[in-house]
């Protein structure tokens, strides 16, 4: 397997650990904090989470070949004759005492990628389309560089320190989507990497509910700079409302500002917007093309086009770099069924009053066929979330698209909207996201929809709406 990813010296002095059991020889090859995914040669981390406590799965962990395990020191004096019998059982695993399970994975992340001082470190980081850049970005630098990214969104307090300690030795960029839905993670996770450059693409309202305003949002987001210095540059969108409050606090760091959008990137220009199909736009004279769809992802790719140039791309790379593009899973993914003629665009894997309303866009009158919108719950909207759905149900109405609605909060938005005008009465609504539910609707819509006609699914991950495409298509989905 190699060498261990860290030494024991380096992991009590980073978590400020204490060793109960030496273990036969301490090493570890991966990391865990769900006993599901340890393998043979695993440090499993168990987190405590307000319903959850990890530690119930060491002894899983155990079975499953972790050789590690760390303990939070509260845990283990409450329950000592627990956790000493699981010493004694299991000889040859190293457990080691520490203050708090999470902040020592955050330190031993943070160590780990300090043994790769080569390493391009990227961060890209926004309320709305930071996946998305990411994956474009990372099919740009992957046409010059040996590039290691996080899967999906492992973008959290927990997924971006286990993200990193994929990296490896050949590895010569570090592209890394970082996320935040709670105060003071941003500045956590940025000690885990500590990026060199920075791509943020907007500062919009997601976890509105928990930070409590967009400016709250926009100095947690800021943090993002903490590491940068006169060798770096922050990616930041010019017309964003919070565009010179980010470019000042980058200025405090000595870094460099590059403003992207669609008047200010020399040598690219748009060209056409095809709909479902993309963008069609020109670098340096030349041709190139994004196959996902909407103005806003074109401007994601604007992002991704200024970090590869700063990173030495030749204009050929880029334009390769697009082409190698794939759909992502649930980001606005179209999918063509073969066997119905219709057209999903499933863009369910987040959901807030920003993205939202780009995807409404997305449903074009120019459009051939009819429209059909199937839109969920967005979560963690808080005090602000009646009038969120109140405005998203309308602004979806107003297009004149067949309107299907999906959960509590759509639910109580919608009727309360019916009470004072009797135009949303049309609207169908189902009040949770139950695979019953699910299967309502599908039949609703196989029974209306026609070849050429589209329908955008739309919500948050906890809604799990992807399910509906799966009955749709019933497995004869194009991509």
């Amino acid at each position: 397997m190699g060498a261990s990813l860290l030494s024991l010296d380096e992991i009590m002095a980073t978590t400020g650990g204490s060793l109960c059991s030496s273990g036969s020889a301490f090493q570890f090859f991966s990391v865990a904090t769900d006993s599901r995914n340890v393998c043979d040669g695993s440090l499993f981390v168990p987190l405590i989470g307000e319903k959850q406590d990890g530690h119930v799965y060491i002894p899983q962990a155990l079975e499953r070949g972790a050789c590690s395990v760390l303990i939070a020191r509260k845990n283990y004096s409450n329950n000592k004759a627990f956790f000493d019998e699981l010493i004694n059982k299991n000889p040859s695993v190293a457990f080691i005492s520490v203050d708090d399970t999470l902040h020592a994975l955050q330190d031993a992340a943070a160590c780990y990628v300090g043994k790769f001082p080569g390493l391009i470190k990227i961060a890209v980081t926004g309320s709305s389309g930071k996946t998305t850049t990411k994956e474009i970005a990372l099919a740009l630098l992957s046409q010059k560089y040996k590039v290691i990214a996080n899967e999906g969104n492992l973008n959290s307090e927990t997924g971006l320190p286990l993200s990193v300690f994929n990296i490896r030795k050949g590895h010569e960029v570090g592209l890394f989507e970082m996320g935040m839905n709670r105060r003071d993670e941003m500045k956590e996770i940025a000690a885990v990497l500590k990026p060199r450059h920075a791509v943020v693409t907007n500062i919009g309202t997601a976890h509105i509910g928990i930070l409590g305003s967009r400016e709250a949002i926009a100095e947690e987001k800021a943090h993002v700079f903490d590491y940068l210095d006169s060798s770096s540059v922050a990616f930041i969108p010019k017309d964003d409302d919070f565009a010179s409050f980010l470019s000042e606090r980058v200025s405090g760091h000595s870094a460099s500002v590059c403003f992207y959008g669609e008047d200010c990137v020399d040598g690219v220009q748009f060209v056409r917007d095809r709909g479902l199909s993309g963008t069609d736009f020109t670098i340096e004279g030349k041709a190139a093309s994004l196959t996902l769809p909407g103005r806003y992802n074109y401007r994601n790719a604007l992002a991704a086009i200024c970090l590869a140039r700063e990173l030495g791309l030749s204009t050929d790379q880029i334009i390769d770099g697009f082409a190698r593009l794939k759909p992502m899973f649930g980001r606005c993914e179209l999918i063509r069924d073969d066997r119905s003629g219709i057209r999903i665009l499933q863009d369910c894997y987040n959901a807030n009053p920003d993205s939202m309303e780009k995807a409404i866009g997305l449903l074009s009158p120019e459009e051939t066929g009819s429209r059909f919108m199937v839109l969920g719950d967005m979560l963690e909207l808080g005090e602000a979330s009646l009038d969120a759905h109140r405005k998203v149900i309308a602004q979806a109405a107003a297009t004149g698209s067949c309107v299907l609605l999906v959960g509590h909060e759509m639910a109580a938005a919608l009727d309360s909207m019916r009470a004072a005008d009797s135009r949303y009465d049309e609207i169908l609504c189902f009040s949770d996201s139950s695979d019953s539910s699910i299967e309502k609707i599908a039949d609703w819509l196989k029974g209306r929809m026609r070849p050429g006609d589209a329908v955008l699914v739309k919500g948050s991950r906890g809604m799990a709406l992807e399910r509906l495409a799966d009955i749709l298509t019933g497995g004869g989905r194009n991509g």
